[in-house]
């Protein structure tokens, strides 16, 4: 019997290739033209603008990016770390998402797992998968802003380990039950006698888990309890070291490296890539160039920020749409992306 793709299958190019796609908020706040009119108007730093998150959102998902991924920042800290991420709720944002787009797969990047109940986490990633036909990878992290967690009343230096028994709730939370067994959770002593469990189950076996940076874990660990590494941005040679461990580790059963990239893609399609924080300034061609590079290395899902650029988002979603895409296409499309 055929086992049905996961989200995580429809990132995924058999050809070596990555799958691109796309880091909500769809702004272009960090580019200069931009931070000099957010200064001159006295509006903060790190609050986008999210007047058209939805068409912008629908738009991505019409022209072909095979993800769209959201940032859990619970605190806006204007003062250590100047950035609102995506703004909206997490869970609120995806549950929308899902009802304005139709083929892009939803993702995190990433919940910061020790500052939410994992039973709520588990119950809310659930929700998100079906409604939007099991199009979700949750991503997780430990978190690495140390003033959130008194407020919401957790340890900082034991978010690992909370991190640890966050995975294994969830993990409990979606499995599936017989005989009107509910669910076990040992370490609070519930029994399955209970039968409680929590609503809806996944479309699948379980939410596909991105597991991102070492969230205060071994390597060895995030490999057997991942089903993605979701890993920071780094260059070609750095890169390399990283992707060669995680498929050392992932060698019987092999899981996708996934990585973000901040992107500032100029006018010029001829402009030579120079190292951003983060990411790449750099023109199409050698955008191209750069991401067949990091499919050799073993990068499955490339999603692009675009807040350094300075050009309207608009405009280098249409770009990227019409000469980088068709050289990286996604085996999640079940009709070809609008304009081609």
């Amino acid at each position: 019997m055929s086992v049905a793709p996961t989200a995580l299958d429809r990132l995924v190019n058999a050809a070596s290739l990555p799958t691109l796609g796309l880091e909500l908020p769809l702004d272009n706040d960090w580019g200069a033209t931009r931070l000099r009119a957010d200064r001159a108007a006295g509006r903060p730093f790190g609050v986008p603008d999210l007047t058209q998150h939805a068409e912008l959102a629908r738009l991505a998902d019409e022209l072909g990016f095979a993800g769209l991924w959201v940032r859990d920042v619970p605190l806006y800290d204007p003062e250590q770390f100047g950035d609102a991420g995506s703004v909206f709720e997490t869970f609120t944002h995806l549950g929308h998402l899902a009802a304005v787009t139709e083929q892009a797969v939803l993702g995190t990047a990433a919940v910061v797992l020790p500052l939410r109940h994992p039973l709520l986490v588990a119950k809310a990633a659930a929700t998100v998968d079906v409604l939007s036909g099991g199009r979700f990878v949750l991503g997780l992290a430990s978190g690495d802003r140390p003033v959130e967690y008194p407020l919401f009343g957790e340890d900082f230096q034991g978010r690992g380990a909370a991190f640890r028994r966050g995975v294994e709730i969830l993990r409990a939370a979606w499995a599936r039950h017989t005989d009107g067994a509910g669910m076990e959770l040992p370490e609070p002593g519930l029994d399955a006698d209970r039968r409680l469990d929590v609503l809806p189950k996944p479309t699948g076996p379980s939410v596909p888990l991105a597991i991102a940076g070492h969230a205060q874990q071994s390597a060895e660990w995030i490999s057997q309890n991942a089903d993605a590494s979701l890993n920071y941005p780094r260059p070609l040679g750095a890169l390399r070291l990283k992707t060669q461990q995680w498929q050392e580790l992932t060698a019987g059963r092999p899981k996708p490296y996934l990585t973000p990239v901040q992107l500032d893609l100029t006018e010029d399609p001829s402009t030579a890539a120079t190292p951003i924080r983060l990411g790449l300034r750099t023109g199409r061609q050698a955008l191209i160039d750069h991401l067949r590079a990091m499919g050799e290395l073993g990068v499955a899902h490339v999603s692009f920020n675009l807040r350094p650029g300075d050009r309207p988002v608009e405009e280098v979603l249409h770009e990227l749409a019409e000469s980088v895409l068709p050289h990286f296409p996604s085996p999640g499309l079940s009709r070809p992306p609008a304009g081609r």
